[in-house]
């Protein structure tokens, strides 16, 4: 969808530097930003979406930022639990993902997640609101994860359906290069590191034809006893990190309840314009 259609559709003029005022997000740990931790932030992460709303703030005085993703869970849980609330915000840009939990961890039907999907961006379509939807990336490398690779791809070829029949804006994670280096990602390799999450708000921001003060990084080189280096580290990263984490990260304690970081709309006040905060590529450049 190009700039000029999104300010027909809004009733916009030429010339303004985008026609959104209220952005919501949807989604699990991806969308809530695991990986990205920020104390400065609400709810101690930041994420690409909180750096995809900071710019999209920038010359907006009325513009407000909701996220209700939460870690964990499935396309059905983001659905009965968030689409509701999201819709009762009158948002009119949606940030909508979800089902990667249910094909890596629960051998999900793609076929039958792309069903839920398109019903439910057929939801947030009919409201006026634009809606942004990501294409999964390739984890063809990585061990167990990379197992799921064959039903991810399907699952992204439903959403570029879904996406193509309802006017929808993709944010394409499987085409972007920069998402293959090991930098963007985190120790357990299933999270975007802050590096991550960088890249992949220039690419939202990019996709929705937005003027930003995002600039690409240039991490430097990953030491030679980095994670990717032999098999045995591989086993040693599924052993030591893939399952705890499903048990640490995913799951609520015993008594915690998981609630979204941002449930209501609010004003987005940005850790600094223009790339990241001093130190943070520094401190994630090693493995």
């Amino acid at each position: 969808m190009t700039t000029e259609q999104h300010e027909t559709r809004h009733g916009r003029p030429p010339g303004e530097r985008h026609p959104w005022h209220r952005f919501v997000a949807l989604g699990d740990s991806y969308t809530e930003g695991i990986g990205d931790p920020e104390p400065r932030s609400i709810g101690g992460l930041r994420g690409w979406a909180d750096r995809a709303a900071e710019e999209l703030a920038a010359g907006q005085h009325d513009f407000a930022y909701a996220n209700l993703a939460v870690r964990g869970m499935v396309l059905h849980e983001i659905i009965d639990g968030q689409l509701a609330p999201a819709l009762e915000l009158n948002p009119d840009l949606i940030a909508m993902s979800g089902g990667g939990n249910d094909i890596v961890f629960h051998r999900g039907d793609p076929d039958k997640l792309a069903e839920r999907m398109d019903k439910a961006v057929c939801q947030l379509a009919e409201t006026g609101a634009t809606v942004m939807l990501f294409a999964a990336p390739d984890w063809g490398n990585t061990p167990v994860l990379g197992q799921t690779r064959g039903k991810l791809a399907i699952f992204n070829e439903h959403l570029h359906t879904i996406g193509r029949h309802y006017q929808s804006v993709m944010v394409d994670l499987w085409c972007l290069p920069a998402l293959h280096d090991a930098r963007m990602w985190d120790r357990d390799r299933l999270h975007l590191s802050p590096l991550g999450h960088h890249v992949v708000a220039v690419a939202t921001l990019d996709a929705l034809a937005v003027p930003h003060a995002l600039k690409p990084l240039q991490p430097r080189p990953v030491p030679s006893h980095g994670w990717t280096q032999a098999r045995a580290e591989d086993l040693i990263w599924a052993r030591q990190y893939f399952v705890p984490w499903v048990l640490r990260r995913l799951r609520p304690q015993a008594g915690e309840t998981l609630v979204p970081k941002r449930p209501l709309p609010g004003p987005v006040f940005g850790l600094g314009r223009g790339g990241l905060d001093p130190g943070v590529a520094d401190s994630h450049d090693v493995a």
